[in-house]
């Protein structure tokens, strides 16, 4: 068994018991037979992008294996260059020395003067710096283990065997046509495992949208069972803290069900899925509709009745979206229905529609927020309505004799339209549509979609 890595001893999540030990060493061998793994083969495991989440997906994994250091290695790679302000580094300076381990840990690895300087302003540091040291830029308050990071894409990536897919979605097309271009010798395949929630619309030739697993799957020359996508109801600084949480891994069964047992933690539950399409696309629209939960949070003071009624009328228009897109569309129920409930509750994109409706932001700032990162709902809000807003796409009216678009029967998506993409509508215009005496009862969305055969293949590009 190989020896410990350096600072596992003072995280939370170390796990002195043999027994686990030995079954995580068991998990670990298991995967590297299944990728062809001689004896004395690393199993490359690299991240790509350091957000919040991709970061504590990838500690998570340099919790779990890595300290077996002759079996396994797991990096992130993120851009060079981002400098940390003034601000952020007193903040993070106030964070070390609240925390007794961490403060031990930076001293030990003669760390921690880097910080008291940038604290007085005598030194500038930089993302990928203090990532090395387990500080997420967008995650300041919750201190990660100490992870191994690479700053150049070629290095990152050219031998990786799994690939996990942390960025935005606006940026995931970009970086993986670059990847693609050092996997061209490549006589195996990698994995990809996608962990982004965002989606783009395109209007040519066709009307379809285009997710993360597909933007990754036509920039690279990865086979599609080798793609999978990774959801469910989590927030990343909860879950590296060891709240319960669970997900799904979607995607073909090959890979789908030795990737949710190799990633499955006493306190992190995968199961697998094949619905890939439902999963993702739903991961997007989840974003989509957390802005508007966080303005009528915080136009109505967090009354419980307004964001119940919120809730039941944006779930309607996500499961009448779905059944547009796939056939037979998993069930919004599970983890499906508790990832769209924690992302309203408290993830970033509530966080900025709360903050919006304040007046403590504005639409000028743009999408991408200091300390929380990329917002990914407002591009999705763009992308979803000015597909459903497309007159080839027309469904009959449930009540009207007549055809319309399908995004005239999502009033919510059409008001965040609005108020995020035209800007013509201030925020309070949430609430005049949840009010709106003509609204239809939640229900008879949900029938209309189950109901007619209104199934666009054409959608996501299928035959």
């Amino acid at each position: 068994m190989a020896g410990s890595s350096e600072g596992l001893a003072d995280n939370k999540y170390s796990n002195d018991s043999i027994h686990n030990l030995t079954v995580a060493e068991e998990k670990l061998d298991e995967l590297r037979r299944l990728l062809g793994k001689a004896e004395g083969d690393q199993l490359n495991i690299v991240g790509i992008g350091a957000g919040a989440w991709g970061s504590v997906f990838a500690a998570l994994l340099q919790n779990a294996y890595g300290q077996f250091r002759e079996k396994v290695q797991i990096r992130i790679w993120r851009r060079p260059g981002r400098s940390v302000d003034r601000s952020t580094a007193e903040h993070l300076f106030e964070v070390i020395n609240s925390r007794e381990d961490i403060l031990r840990r930076l001293i030990r690895r003669c760390a921690y003067l880097k910080y008291v300087e940038a604290r007085l302003g005598d030194r500038v540091l930089h993302a990928d710096e203090i990532l090395k040291d387990g500080f997420c830029l967008n995650m300041i308050d919750t201190p990660l283990c100490p992870m191994k990071v690479v700053t150049n894409l070629q290095e990152a990536v050219w031998d990786a065997d799994i690939v996990i897919n942390g960025l935005p979605s606006t940026e995931t097309r970009e970086v993986f046509e670059e990847v693609s271009r050092y996997w061209k010798e490549r006589r195996m395949s990698p994995i990809i495992i996608s962990l982004t929630k965002g989606i783009e619309a395109a209007l040519e030739p066709v009307p379809h949208i285009i997710t993360p697993t597909q933007m990754i799957r036509r920039a690279t020359e990865v086979p599609v069972e080798n793609i999978l996508y990774l959801g469910g109801p989590n927030i990343a600084s909860e879950i590296y803290n060891m709240e319960y949480a669970n997900a799904r891994i979607c995607g073909a069964e090959k890979w789908r069900k030795p990737l949710a047992k190799f990633l499955r933690q006493p306190h992190f539950i995968v199961w697998d899925n094949s619905d890939l399409v439902t999963h993702e696309v739903m991961g997007g629209l989840k974003n989509v509709y957390a802005i508007g939960a966080g303005m009528v949070a915080a136009l109505t003071n967090e009354s419980a009745t307004s964001k119940s009624v919120y809730f039941a009328h944006c779930t309607s228009e996500m499961i009448f979206i779905t059944h547009l897109l796939a056939e037979e569309p998993e069930k919004l129920s599970g983890p499906l229905l508790a990832d769209t409930y924690v992302t309203l509750l408290k993830g970033r994109n509530a966080w900025y529609g709360h903050m919006l409706a304040k007046g403590l932001i504005s639409l000028e700032m743009g999408d991408s927020i200091k300390g929380k990162g990329m917002i990914q709902g407002v591009s999705a809000v763009g992308a979803f309505y000015e597909l459903l807003s497309q007159a080839s796409l027309s469904i009959p009216h449930p009540e009207e004799n007549k055809p319309v678009a399908p995004a005239e029967l999502c009033p919510i998506l059409k008001t965040l339209y609005k108020i995020l993409i035209k800007r013509e509508l201030p925020s309070q215009a949430i609430l005049q549509t949840l009010r709106d005496e003509t609204m239809n009862d939640p229900r008879d969305r949900i029938e209309i979609a189950q109901s007619h055969a209104f199934y666009r293949p054409s959608l996501l590009r299928q035959p």
